[in-house]
């Protein structure tokens, strides 16, 4: 599938990648700490392994949780998703990695968030070319989510 076509419907949802020392409670203080500013986790995602922890968090306040995280010396990185808002959670799911499969983009990995404001589950997905993804699912149909779409 070839396109040329850039779809802009807003800022794309922001993840963060905190690297957490692997001991009982270093997720629990890094949430407390995002609450203290208000900012609510709309998903997440944790890795571990023995040495250390990543976790992937999707933010209420992307902007802001930067700024507490460089302010603390909390180590992260951070990239942009793809969210699309699933109808239909068995079906749907299938056909959109079936959408991106046709389309020859790879998945890097994916998780589900949070319900979104009109209750809808919501999948973030990670792939390698976010604009083509991005023109790809708009153009087959899938309802996606942007940063501000997410935010509550």
């Amino acid at each position: 599938m070839e396109t040329n076509e850039v779809i802009d419907h807003g800022a794309p949802v922001r993840q963060f990648s905190v690297m957490l020392p692997n001991r009982a409670g270093a997720l629990a203080a890094l949430l407390k700490l995002l609450r203290t500013a208000s900012i609510e986790v709309i998903g997440l995602s944790v890795q571990d392994s023995r040495d250390a922890t990543v976790a992937r968090l999707v933010l209420s306040d992307p902007d802001l949780a930067e700024r507490i995280f460089m302010e603390k010396g909390i180590p992260y990185t951070n990239c942009d998703l793809l969210v699309v808002a699933m109808r239909e959670c068995g079906p749907g799911l299938l056909q959109c990695l079936d959408t991106l499969m046709v389309a020859e983009t790879n998945v890097d990995f994916a998780y589900a968030l949070l319900p979104g404001p009109v209750g809808h589950s919501m999948l973030a997905i990670h792939v390698e070319d976010y604009d083509f993804a991005v023109t790809v699912l708009h153009q087959s149909g899938f309802k996606l989510m942007y940063q501000e779409d997410i935010s509550r």
